[in-house]
C-alpha cells in the first residue's frame, strides 16, 4: 500500500503565528523609534528658537540616542528570531517533498526517495618529517660524460 507523508498543520500554523506576532512587533519598535525621533526633532527646533537651553538639548540628545540604540537592539534581535522561525517553516515545508509512484499494469511502484551520493573527497595529511624527505629524494643527479 502506497503512504503519503501528510503535514502537520497545526504546528505549522503555530510557527506561522508565531513568525506573524514577531513582525508585528518589529512594527511596532519601528513606530516606537518613529515617534521617538519626531520627539526630538521638535526639541531641536525648541532649542532653535530659543526656548530650551543647550544644556537641555545635550540631556535630550543623550537620552535619545540611548533609547535609539536600545530599540535598534531590539528590533535586531526579533530580526534574527524571526530568520530562525522561517528557516523551521522552510525546512518543515521542504520535508513534504513528494514521492514518486508510477501507475503500471501490475500495480503500483516506486515509494522510495531518490537520494543523491555524493562522494567525499579524503585529503591525506602528511607531516613535516615525511615532506623533507620527499624533498631530499627528489634531487637529480646528472651523469657524466
Amino acid at each position: 500500500m502506497a503512504k503519503v507523508k501528510l503535514a502537520n498543520p497545526s504546528y505549522f500554523s503555530e510557527m506561522h503565528k508565531t513568525l506573524t506576532t514577531s513582525v508585528e512587533l518589529i512594527r511596532a519598535k519601528q513606530d516606537e523609534k518613529q515617534a521617538i525621533l519626531d520627539q526630538f526633532n521638535a526639541e531641536s527646533r525648541r532649542f532653535f528658537f530659543g526656548k530650551i537651553s543647550e544644556r537641555a538639548l545635550m540631556a535630550s540628545v543623550k537620552k535619545t540616542n540611548n533609547e535609539l540604540q536600545r530599540l535598534d537592539n531590539i528590533i535586531r534581535t526579533t530580526i534574527v528570531r524571526a530568520k530562525k522561525l522561517s528557516d523551521k517553516e522552510r525546512e518543515h515545508i521542504s520535508k513534504q517533498v513528494p514521492i514518486l509512484y508510477k501507475a503500471t499494469i501490475s500495480g503500483v511502484t516506486g515509494g522510495q526517495k531518490k537520494v543523491k551520493k555524493t562522494k567525499r573527497k579524503i585529503k591525506k595529511k602528511v607531516s613535516r618529517a615525511k615532506k623533507k624527505s620527499v624533498n631530499k629524494k627528489r634531487k637529480v643527479v646528472r651523469k657524466k660524460r
